[in-house]
């Protein structure tokens, strides 16, 4: 594949983004190169730890033992529980996932 603008690469992370799709299935199925395809993902972080900042849907406890987490068509279930070392593992995964 031939040079790719900053432009065409956000209009392909986008399209990505809203395909719910793996990051490698989405390249492989667009006729991009997944190794190239995938470190453009990972170069859209702009934090270092990985994390997206997210916006979690709020539930009272008196609804649920659990806070739902919502990004895309993921959602985890994190019980009211759960300790901080837990919550990290949790959210790595998520990253991993993603």
């Amino acid at each position: 594949m031939n040079y790719i603008s900053k432009e065409e690469k956000a209009k392909w992370l986008e399209k990505w983004r809203r395909s719910g799709k793996k990051a490698w299935t989405y390249a492989k199925e667009n006729g991009l190169v997944p190794q190239t395809f995938c470190s453009w993902v990972k170069g859209r972080s702009k934090t270092k730890s990985g994390f997206v900042e997210i916006q979690p849907r709020v539930i009272t406890a008196t609804q649920s033992s659990v806070i739902i987490v919502e990004k895309g068509e993921v959602k985890i279930h994190i019980p009211l529980g759960m300790n901080s070392s837990e919550l990290r593992v949790v959210m790595e995964g998520l990253v991993v996932a993603l």
